[in-house]
């Protein structure tokens, strides 16, 4: 099925719905399905084609979620970039996918002027208006685009064609395009939502950008069942974030590791106090066996989803709720329609407890990077099957005798030390069971002696506890090799647009980055 379709679905089979909550403006399916197609109209009229790449350069708003639907109904490839993004990187991108218009918002249009400088590619451009109503330079009115009068989508495409390019967050280099076509979009919606249990009844809360994989899928999600998604601009207020999962009824709330220690930071919460939720699901970065045990009291009955996923395919496991008690470190199995091995430098599947690279197949995965052949051909390679290509994840798993798989590191993580290899992730999962430390990331310093000594940002819960304490209980816990010789708190740890700790930034605030 093309994702467009998901929204013409259910709006044709229950139109007067909630599809869409919003601090403005509340969007019935029929309403969504109407705007979405007035803006493809006008997208058409402005020269966009099947197969064009249209950016979508806004914050979570209802505008955003129109633009994503408008470009599909147009037969386009939609590309969502994070509002914080700065003007060299947009016009990298503009670039690099040849874009034929953006779709933006009147205070992001200074970055947006400064980028089509840079870049010097003519493209389409509308904006939301200003507070005055008037239409910033440079570009059309996203309201006056919205008067259109709509067309039936006649664009011939079909399930194989390119949905999406999203772009990874370039932490090693330039921005990345992962292109994903829309039978790749719906075989990973399907798959996700069976094993969340999703229904049409259900009301997900989405604080997290829509640039961001596992935020948009909230809203792919949410329309292919005919499900309600409230859709909030962040987590920096949440208290009022609370309040509107109580005032909606809200049964779903994805989660990142840095809210949920945000919350566990809290002092003030009962458990049970967001009576309404039926799952929490978190991703981006496996959650500590102390933060879950915490998030367990405070959400009693509440069904917690501890996954795995990388932009590259959107998601790789998940872990069944009754199996955390068994195995809270495990970040589970493969989600279904997916197969998760873990294999050796020959591509050899390794025996139960042998850490070796994380490789996946399933019809999720993506087709490849964006005109970039050499990543491509580093991260799908060849199967055993002749017509096949697998996602070589570049993680390091190892599984238990049952199966289960366990998270050790990124390959280019593992820090080696006195000879010894140390994965970050057990070293940070000894430091958060520390009842004073709410959050830490661990990384390598050099060292003349120890070749990388291991080092910690730590943000503090008490602030009593001082680094020789951080030391002592690591000591207690950690084979010698693995204890960190330095220690230093901040008030925050660094993060990248889509509020993953960033193991890379950390290295640079403590001055080692190589």
């Amino acid at each position: 099925m093309r994702v467009e379709q998901f929204l013409i679905a259910n709006a044709a089979a229950h139109g007067a719905k909630t599809a869409l909550v919003t601090e403005r403006k509340r969007l019935r399916y029929d309403e969504l399905d109407a705007l979405s197609s007035r803006l493809a109209a006008a997208l058409a009229a402005n020269g966009v084609e099947r197969g064009d790449r249209v950016l979508v350069f806004m914050e979570n708003c209802w505008e955003a979620a129109v633009a994503i639907f408008a470009i599909l109904k147009a037969g386009a490839v939609f590309s969502p970039i994070n509002a914080s993004t700065k003007a060299d990187k947009l016009a990298y991108v503009i670039g690099d996918c040849e874009a034929a218009a953006i779709l933006t918002q009147a205070r992001l249009m200074p970055v947006v002027t400064q980028a089509r400088a840079l870049s010097d590619r003519p493209l389409f451009v509308a904006s939301t208006g200003a507070p005055s109503g008037q239409v910033p330079d440079g570009a059309a009115s996203f309201e006056d685009c919205l008067e259109f009068e709509p067309a039936p989508v006649g664009h011939g495409g079909i399930d194989i064609d390119l949905a999406m390019l999203i772009y990874t967050s370039g932490s090693t280099g330039r921005p990345k395009g992962v292109m994903m076509t829309h039978r790749n979009i719906d075989a990973a919606a399907e798959s996700i939502t069976t094993y969340l249990g999703n229904t049409p009844d259900d009301i997900i809360l989405n604080v997290l950008p829509l640039a961001f994989d596992y935020g948009l899928y909230q809203l792919l999600m949410a329309m292919r069942l005919g499900a309600t998604l409230v859709l909030e601009k962040s987590f920096a207020f949440p208290q009022a974030i609370f309040e509107r999962i109580r005032t909606e009824k809200v049964t779903g709330f994805p989660l990142v590791p840095t809210m949920a220690a945000l919350i566990l930071q809290m002092r003030d919460l009962a458990p049970g106090f967001l009576p309404s939720l039926r799952y929490l699901s978190n991703t981006a970065a496996a959650l500590p066996p102390a933060h879950i045990a915490r998030l367990r009291e405070l959400f009693p009955g509440v069904r917690l989803y501890s996954m795995y996923g990388l932009t590259e395919c959107k998601r790789c496991t998940y872990l069944p709720p009754e199996e955390l008690d068994r195995r809270p470190g495990s970040v589970g199995i493969a989600i279904p329609n997916t197969e998760a091995i873990v294999v050796d430098d020959e591509g050899k599947r390794v025996p139960p407890g042998v850490a070796g690279e994380l490789v996946i197949r399933g019809p999720h995965v993506m087709q490849g990077y964006w005109r970039n052949e050499a990543a491509t051909r580093q991260m799908l390679r060849p199967g055993p099957q002749p017509w096949e290509k697998r996602l070589h994840t570049g993680d390091l798993f190892r599984t238990d005798a049952e199966g289960f798989l366990y998270f050790v590191g990124r390959k280019d993580d593992i820090i080696k030390t006195r000879g010894e290899k140390v994965a970050p992730k057990e070293v940070e999962a000894v430091l958060h069971a520390h009842p004073g430390i709410a959050e830490a990331v661990v990384t390598g310093v050099p060292d003349p002696v120890l070749g990388h000594a291991i080092a910690a940002l730590v943000v503090l819960r008490d602030e009593s506890v001082s680094e020789r304490d951080i030391i002592r209980h690591c000591a207690g816990h950690l084979e010698d090799f693995m204890v960190p010789k330095r220690v230093e708190f901040r008030q925050e740890l660094p993060k990248t647009d889509t509020g993953k700790v960033s193991r890379r930034l950390a290295a640079e605030a403590l001055g080692t980055a190589e």
